[in-house]
């Protein structure tokens, strides 16, 4: 009951009093980049989702410099990518723990050498019609890029690093990897489902932004008791806090100075689509321009859909 008062009181101070104040831009962070769009329906951990692609409208392939360089030209100014440490010493950048949905390889992803990786086809595995066809068999020979080659790609577009482990030892070579090359500390966000990898390369280059779901959990916690008064919100230091559009009327001064409190200890505010239940356990992405008109100034969208948000944006959807 108290949790409830406390929901419904920062509702209405979250929906009372505050305006949008004028138009603004907005940093757009693809989750995914261009990739081959797929169904969510029934996802789990350990769905094959290159086996439930749509019909695809393009040959881009998600962790790929085609896919990167198509991402930043529609407009995005974060790009999400996954990564796996390689048994020489190199990260690869692929999405799944195994080589056996995407590619003609088999086996745990990062039990491999990067010069092995790099003979894999990332295309093999897609087919919309249950195997019938595969229509980017092929297309992606060649194509699992290192973190190294996909820094260079970036070409100054910040990348948010999804650390795929929970191990401790991930986090340390991930932070020595990027210190390594001198990547400047706006230019990287890292983000780990698990608080191991996390803390430790928090510990080793406390300079970049990081989070984890428990972190975003416990920043919008933190800042829905706090903010009002003008509390302490040292749980959003650093860090990350994604909020379900569907749930803005909760967060006190959303279209006023939430963004800037959260900016005040170092912390980034991005908005994903709408979510079920007081604490959505794992937003979808932004993807209805529609929706961009309830973006907060200052804040970023965080989208599934970079071919529709980034025009949009950039069409003065919200200019």
């Amino acid at each position: 009951m108290k949790k409830l008062v406390i929901l419904l009181t920062l509702f209405l101070f979250g929906c009372v009093g505050f305006a949008p104040k004028g138009d603004g831009l907005h940093p757009i962070l693809a989750h995914r980049g261009v990739h081959q769009t797929f169904s969510n329906e029934g996802l789990t951990n350990a769905t094959c989702t290159a086996e439930r692609i749509d019909p695809p409208r393009h040959e881009f392939l998600e962790n790929t410099i085609p896919s990167l360089r198509e991402t930043i030209r529609l407009g995005a100014d974060i790009i999400e990518v996954d990564v796996h440490p390689t048994t020489d010493g190199d990260f690869a950048v692929f999405h799944d723990w195994t080589i056996d949905c995407r590619t003609e390889g088999h086996g745990v992803t990062r039990e491999q050498t990067m010069a092995y990786l790099r003979t894999l086809d990332v295309g093999y595995g897609y087919t919309a019609d249950g195997g019938r066809t595969y229509p980017l068999r092929s297309k992606g020979i060649g194509l699992m890029p290192s973190l190294a080659e996909v820094l260079e790609a970036a070409d100054g577009i910040t990348l948010m690093i999804n650390i795929k482990s929970n191990e401790a030892s991930e986090g340390v070579k991930l932070a020595a990897y990027l210190k390594a090359r001198n990547v400047p500390n706006d230019k990287i966000i890292v983000y780990g489902g698990g608080l191991s990898a996390i803390e430790t390369f928090r510990r080793d280059a406390p300079q970049y932004s990081v989070f984890s779901g428990q972190s975003v959990k416990e920043c919008g916690v933190q800042y829905m008791k706090n903010a009002w008064r003008n509390g302490p919100l040292e749980k959003c230091r650093n860090g990350v806090l994604i909020i379900p559009v569907s749930h803005r009327h909760l967060f006190w001064g959303y279209n006023s100075t939430m963004v800037a409190r959260l900016n005040a200890v170092n912390a980034r505010v991005f908005i994903a689509g709408p979510a079920e239940g007081i604490v959505p356990k794992r937003p979808g992405g932004l993807d209805d321009p529609m929706d961009i008109k309830h973006v907060p100034n200052g804040a970023g969208i965080f989208t599934n859909a970079i071919e529709v948000i980034g025009p949009a944006i950039k069409n003065g959807k919200k200019r």
